[in-house]
């Protein structure tokens, strides 16, 4: 227990000490948000089809253009799409339950930084970088270097193929032993 002595001469509060008015404001907040999360929980729920139907078209183009960005080589890059849509039911249960865990708090939280109305946090001061030139490889050095980057490159192919037939594989299997 703390025994709290109240200055005469200093008749301003501290920033730590809220005026009993401030404390029911908070504690009201903190209520009202409370209900918003409840009451997105209970959106959540009764939408659920709704939400299914959200993080499908969010799956659809997200895998689509992840594929395309990746896999530019056009049999692999089909061969991958074929995969993720097969992979959709599996995706739209993890991503269901992670959505229905998370995002309440996630949205209550960025909608309470919204309505808070406090000044933005003040960005930092730009920093000056000393640039410094390096020196270039020589010749013998580049072409070294060179051969090991067209090395690495092929057997990053060779584990990419590898790894997408047996993708392909243990998919075929598995919708066979179902």
């Amino acid at each position: 227990m703390t025994i709290v002595r109240k200055n005469t001469l200093n008749t301003t509060p501290s920033p730590s000490i809220s005026p009993p008015e401030n404390l029911a404001e908070k504690y009201r907040e903190a209520e009202r948000m409370r209900d918003v999360l409840l009451l997105l929980q209970n959106l959540i729920n009764s939408e659920e089809a709704t939400v299914k139907l959200i993080l499908d078209c969010l799956y659809d183009v997200g895998s689509v253009n992840l594929i395309n960005q990746k896999l530019p080589l056009k049999p692999l890059n089909r061969l991958m799409k074929l995969i993720a849509r097969m992979s959709k039911p599996v995706f739209r249960t993890l991503a269901f339950n992670w959505f229905k865990k998370n995002c309440p708090k996630l949205i209550t939280d960025w909608l309470q930084t919204k309505v808070s109305f406090e000044n933005p946090p003040n960005t930092p001061e730009q920093v000056a970088i000393e640039v410094v030139q390096l020196e270039p490889y020589t010749i013998p050095q580049r072409e070294n270097l060179s051969q090991e980057i067209k090395n690495l490159r092929s057997q990053v192919r060779w584990l990419a193929a590898i790894s997408v037939i047996a993708i392909a594989i243990l998919g075929v299997t598995a919708t066979r032993l179902n």
